[in-house]
């Protein structure tokens, strides 16, 4: 590339100069969303910086700001927008980047938006304008205006796009608008102009103005919108190679420290060639190592659903590409610390956890390492398979066995062959996949649809927001500023409400609204945006005095009268509070890795998961569920902190929760000397009133993460008097004093019970062998061998075993077959004497394969003893049937 800069910069001092150019131009810096998108179900991964900002663009939420500037972490590995197959052979794609971006929000447009980006680029940062290309939406005059009289760009190097290029939306409907990229022409002799937008890696695009004006609609029209929003984005990698003269984002600074670690690890330098295997192999893990550290410091895990799967096949194809190093161990988890290390300034999040994510990334990697080599070994034989074959494709449902039995991701598989000439039928995995699919749905049932689905609402305010009065009181006056009707249920939205609408893990309030002619029954609340959703599924008809169906109620704006449940609020509240408490005991007994993954706090119990990486013993949950009450005893009022700027409160030593969304204000919750805790739930106003605190369970809910279920209060109680109850009664039942303790005098029954067992056992067995030696010795003798073949009743499989043992060393010269059934299982067992093999070749491992065919069933052995099983309990006279005759055969021929 040819070199037209005046000076180099550090990456880190590109990023802080684009966030200093912005706060000069009025802007507010703020952080960057999680790449774990909080409120959006409709994405795995933040993929771009508009991403937190998408429901003031669809009006449903505000900013306290105009105006905003960040950098955004960003991961693209899925969906449409993917990456992941270019990652690492070519200079310029990533599964995770930054995005630098600037917003406004009904202030600036065009002409600002525009003007900024060339100061910048040129003024700024020194780029050369006749480097630079600006590409324009090919009917939007006012940009081109703007790029042709306010700016110094060569007017030859703007350029008109269409719809493809140059012409933004979000979806198929909703916010959307013409955008204008800058373009840089990096080609050694300036000739770049044809290759704009031709997705060539020598004319690439630096930035994206997005101008947000209209609003699709479901038949194709733009309506405009009644604010007009900007919505820029720079690829932070891009710029740097950009700045720094280089030819590839690889070769930078953003990525020197992990190719140096990477370095050590294996003894490989980077740099050989674009091409080299190894080179590649050195791009990927670099890349995949950064992904996996920042999704994992945000709260994800890997797992074999949703974005858990995308990291692990990320993971996973990281480690495949270790082996071109001739790296056969686990190595991503040793560069956690080094992307840390290099932007742990940016965001500390990587440094606070960086021996959780270290851990949790080993753990993986030892996991699939165990399967690697073995499925490398099956694949190979299939690639032999192909190719002995003629073939050129793999078939779809090897492919799929590697990804069932092996767990290689298909586009791993996809990889391999690639590298050895072959293809994959991506259709006959895809085939395999959906049976599988189908196969398991069998068995369950589809999950209904919960909460507040959206119908046709009719508005009675231009305002939708609710404001939330519940965390002073729980009753208030309203009014009534929406309604709609779904599922048999009445929506409703107030103007204020004292409902606590369902987020943070707490389940939204219940209670009652009173209306002039009806009350009422909410048995849920859910938000929409700033709305809080009221969901009516009861109502009684005052007048009538006689219940009435909510959906047929005829609800207009008006004044009401709104009540929460107080018992279920007042005993959510306790499970709320009690996790908390739950939180910081476990950090404290267990380790600081102890980060919360989610929660569920209703009236009932309280659900609790975080990350930890083995089970709990019995003496860390007692000691837990101890430390818990202890904090209870103490009886210390909680303080609710209100409207604290969220820097404020993270540096106070806050913990924030996974999955959240948090404001630039936020509420605090701290119990003093215990936690202090990110949450804008509702709380008891003194851990006193938490009562008691009972866990009740302890489990695995995926790798990493462990969750504990727990009552509090009269439920907590309620279940120690019912075990108080049930123990009093063994006591009784066991004639115990007090002061005995009854898991004593229990073992001592239980093992008494196993040795009459063992007895019972013995003389069964004593009794069925002695009635199975006088059949063999009137059984058929055919030259010489004595032949048994036999249904025997009651014996189970280990009986059967232990007879059929017995019988060969007792009858130097015989073969049996026993056969006995239970609960519709057949068991079987064959044997064949010493001198029965060695004189007549008789082999029970062969013979009871026929036998066990009459059965449904199938089995081998040795040719002294062998055992078979069976699901056709009406087949055991055939089987001995068909075995009796093969014996025959062979000792008539012996």
């Amino acid at each position: 590339m040819q070199q037209d800069f005046t000076f180099v910069m550090k990456s880190s001092d590109i990023r802080q100069s684009f966030l200093d150019f912005f706060v000069g131009k009025s802007h507010t810096v703020v952080r960057s969303a999680p790449v774990i998108p909080a409120d959006d179900p409709t994405l795995l991964f933040t993929n771009a910086g508009m991403n937190q900002f998408k429901d003031v663009f669809l009006a449903k939420g505000t900013r306290p700001y105009s105006r905003a500037a960040d950098t955004q972490k960003c991961i693209r590995a899925s969906g449409k927008h993917n990456d992941l197959e270019d990652v690492g052979r070519d200079t310029y794609h990533h599964t995770f980047f930054e995005m630098l971006g600037n917003w406004s929000f009904g202030d600036y447009y065009k002409e600002e938006a525009i003007t900024w980006a060339w100061e910048l680029l040129t003024a700024v940062w020194k780029l050369p304008e006749d480097r630079l290309y600006a590409t324009v939406y090919h009917d939007d005059e006012e940009s081109f205006r703007i790029w042709e009289e306010k700016t110094s760009i060569l007017p030859d190097h703007i350029l008109r796009f269409g719809d493809k290029d140059n012409f933004w939306e979000m979806g198929e409907t909703g916010p959307c608008g013409p955008c204008s990229e800058i373009h840089i022409d990096l080609t050694p002799d300036g000739s770049g102009r044809t290759l704009v937008n031709a997705d060539d890696p020598r004319a690439i695009e630096l930035w994206n103005l997005v101008f947000i004006q209209y609003d699709r609609q479901a038949d194709g029209r733009l309506e405009p919108l009644p604010q007009r929003h900007v919505d820029t984005g720079m690829g932070f990698e891009r710029v740097c190679a950009v700045m720094q003269g280089k030819s590839s984002n690889y070769d930078t600074d953003v990525f020197r420290p992990l190719f140096d670690t990477i370095t050590e690890l294996t003894g490989v330098v980077y740099g050989a060639s674009m091409d080299d295997p190894q080179d590649i192999a050195m791009r990927v893990i670099a890349d995949h190592a950064r992904t996996l550290s920042f999704a994992l410091s945000d709260g994800a895990m890997p797992s074999n659903e949703g974005r858990g799967y995308v990291l692990r096949r990320i993971l996973r194809r990281a480690l495949r590409y270790a082996k071109d190093l001739g790296c056969n161990k686990p190595i991503l988890h040793r560069l956690v610390a080094t992307v840390a290390d290099s932007m742990g300034d940016v965001f500390p999040e990587l440094r606070d956890r960086q021996d959780a994510v270290a851990r949790i990334v080993k753990a993986e990697e030892e996991s699939f390492l165990v399967t690697l080599d073995r499925g490398i070994e099956i694949f190979n034989g299939l690639v032999g398979k192909v190719r002995s074959e003629g073939n050129a494709i793999l078939g779809g449902e090897d492919a799929f066995k590697l990804y069932d039995t092996y767990g290689f991701p298909f586009d791993l598989t996809r990889l391999m062959a690639s590298s050895v000439g072959l293809q994959v039928d991506d259709e006959g995995f895809e085939r395999c996949m959906q049976e599988q699919k189908t196969r398991a749905r069998q068995d369950r049932r589809e999950k209904q649809q919960g909460g507040a689905e959206e119908g046709l609402w009719e508005w009675f305010s231009d305002l939708h927001a609710t404001e939330f009065t519940g965390y002073d009181g729980l009753e208030s006056d309203a009014t009534i500023i929406g309604v709609s009707r779904s599922n048999k249920s009445l929506l409703l939205v107030l103007d204020q409400t004292p409902f606590y609408a369902e987020s943070g893990g707490q389940i939204g309030d219940s209670g009652w609204i009173e209306t002039g002619e009806y009350r009422l029954e909410v048995t849920d609340t859910q938000k929409d945006g700033d709305s809080f959703v009221h969901v009516v599924t009861r109502a009684f008809d005052n007048v009538r005095d006689s219940e009435a169906d909510p959906a047929d109620i005829a609800v207009g704006q008006g004044k009401v009268h709104v009540s929460v449940d107080r018992k279920r609020r007042q005993a959510t509240e306790r499970n709320h509070t009690a996790t908390h408490l739950l939180h910081a005991v476990l950090r404290h007994n267990l380790g600081e890795h102890v980060q919360q993954k989610g929660s569920l706090v209703n009236p009932e119990r309280l659900r609790f998961d975080f990350s930890h990486f083995s089970k709990l013993t019995p003496e860390e949950i007692e000691a837990v569920e101890s430390g818990v009450n202890e904090c209870i005893r103490m009886a210390e009022s909680t303080r609710k902190h209100a409207d604290v700027p969220y820097d404020d409160a993270i540096a106070k030593g806050a913990l924030a929760f996974f999955g959240d969304k948090y404001a630039d204000r936020v509420r605090v919750l701290e119990i003093p000397g215990i936690s202090v805790e990110l949450c804008g739930g509702t709380h008891v106003d003194n851990i006193g009133q938490i009562g008691l605190f009972k866990i009740v369970s302890e489990s695995s809910v995926a790798a990493g993460v462990r969750r504990i279920e727990a009552l509090t209060g009269r439920a907590a109680e309620e279940l120690m008097w019912n075990e108080y109850r049930e123990l009093h009664g063994v006591r009784q039942l066991l004639k115990l004093k007090a002061e005995e303790p009854p898991s004593e005098k229990v073992a001592a029954i239980l093992e008494e019970r196993r040795a009459l067992e063992k007895q019972l056992a013995d003389l069964k067995a004593e009794a069925l062998l002695a009635t199975l030696q006088n059949d063999v010795s009137a059984s058929e003798d055919v030259g010489g061998c004595r032949i048994v073949a036999k249904v025997v009743e009651g014996a189970d499989a280990e009986g059967l075993r232990h007879a059929a043992q017995a019988l060969r060393q007792q009858f130097p010269l015989s073969a049996g077959l026993l056969c006995s059934a239970a609960e519709g299982k057949v068991s079987l067992a064959a044997f064949a004497s010493d001198r029965a093999v060695k004189e007549l070749g008789i082999d029970a491992g062969k013979l009871i394969r026929p036998a066990a065919a009459a059965v449904k069933g199938g089995g081998g052995g040795k040719a002294e003893f062998a055992t078979a099983g069976g699901k056709n309990p009406e087949g055991m006279e055939e089987a001995c049937s068909v075995f009796r005759e093969a014996v025959r055969s062979m000792a008539e021929a012996g």
